[in-house]
């Protein structure tokens, strides 16, 4: 197992150069003009041509690759085209850091809600609970984003005035009783949100957990529990549910480096100023140094979350064995 984690880590820097090279050049041949985000509303060639020098544009992309790499090497990120004076660290980890927020909690979430429901859909499969389950389920996640959020908003925010419209204040607020003893609450900018992160992803979790247990309600060990007489509850949880867990285990570490991402779409309709939405923004605007610095980190982040998943599967399940080796 060293030796895999060790192969593994020195691949590590190799594809975050292809990854981070094939982003840059993408983000210099295609169309729009950074520079002229930059100089707003000036149109003087002479000052776009002097910008243009300043920013190292007017080199070849190897060379504007090379600067780029032997900077962010040290940890500066450069600067944002489209906010001037903001290096992109200082507003790339604070909006990553909402966007975790966000994500955790709709981890939760789905996961609490979905392996249940996987559970409850095995147990009784081949009535009628089990294809209605996974149906509603998959119902819920054809919704497309864009159609859900603006309902939600119009009757939660507009004409109830229950939640606000968007915007983000944190997970929790303050209630106060009587002035003087404050209770946290989950903060009603997080209801919406949630809503729109979590209704997809209950079925890939639910259905994920349906198949395994399936497989698993047939093994001997099961079979033998039912027959020393325990309560199938017992059975369900002590026996069938962590065995059904286990190929979740990768999918919490792809879900992990999600969380960091953020979402376009929830982000931007929702007014929230996360990584999504910054890097959506980034991407409208050719902010160069931001779009290079989130694939980076997002790259990053997919491949170690990717190999904790795989390691910690391997130390779960005795018959797994990374690396090729074998041990009897």
């Amino acid at each position: 197992m060293a030796t895999y984690v060790i192969r593994r880590l020195l691949w590590l820097p190799v594809l975050l150069l292809i990854v981070s090279f094939a982003t840059f050049a993408l983000a210099r041949f295609g169309p729009g003009d950074p520079v002229a985000v930059m100089a707003g509303q000036v149109r003087d060639p002479v000052v776009i041509a002097q910008i243009r020098a300043e920013r190292g544009l007017d080199r070849s992309i190897p060379e504007q690759y090379m600067t780029w790499l032997s900077r962010a090497v040290r940890g500066d990120l450069g600067e944002s085209y489209a906010q001037r004076g903001f290096s992109v660290s200082e507003l790339i980890f604070p909006r990553m850091w909402i966007s975790a927020q966000l994500g955790l909690v709709a981890l939760i979430i789905v996961f609490a809600v979905g392996v249940p429901l996987g559970l409850l859909a095995a147990r009784l499969a081949g009535t009628w609970v089990d294809p209605m389950i996974i149906g509603t389920l998959l119902f819920l996640q054809a919704i497309p984003v864009m159609v859900l959020i603006p309902p939600l908003i119009w009757m939660f925010a507009v004409k109830l005035q229950l939640l606000p419209v968007g915007g983000w204040d944190g997970i929790f607020a303050l209630y106060w009783i009587a002035g003087v003893i404050a209770i946290p609450i989950p903060n009603p900018h997080l209801y919406i949100p949630l809503v729109a992160f979590t209704l997809p992803g209950f079925v890939g979790v639910a259905r994920l957990v349906r198949i395994t247990a399936l497989e698993v309600n047939l093994e001997d060990y099961v079979r033998t529990a039912r027959s020393k007489g325990l309560s199938e509850m017992t059975v369900q949880f002590r026996h069938v549910l962590p065995n059904a867990l286990l190929p979740l285990i990768t999918v919490v570490g792809f879900a992990l480096a999600g969380i960091i991402e953020g979402a376009f779409f929830v982000e931007t309709l929702m007014g929230i100023n996360g990584i999504g939405r910054m890097t959506f923004e980034a991407v409208t605007s050719r902010d160069y140094d931001v779009i290079l610095a989130t694939t980076v980190i997002f790259a990053s982040a997919f491949v170690v979350c990717n190999l904790i998943a795989e390691l910690v599967y391997g130390f779960v399940d005795p018959r797994v064995r990374l690396g090729g080796s074998s041990r009897s």
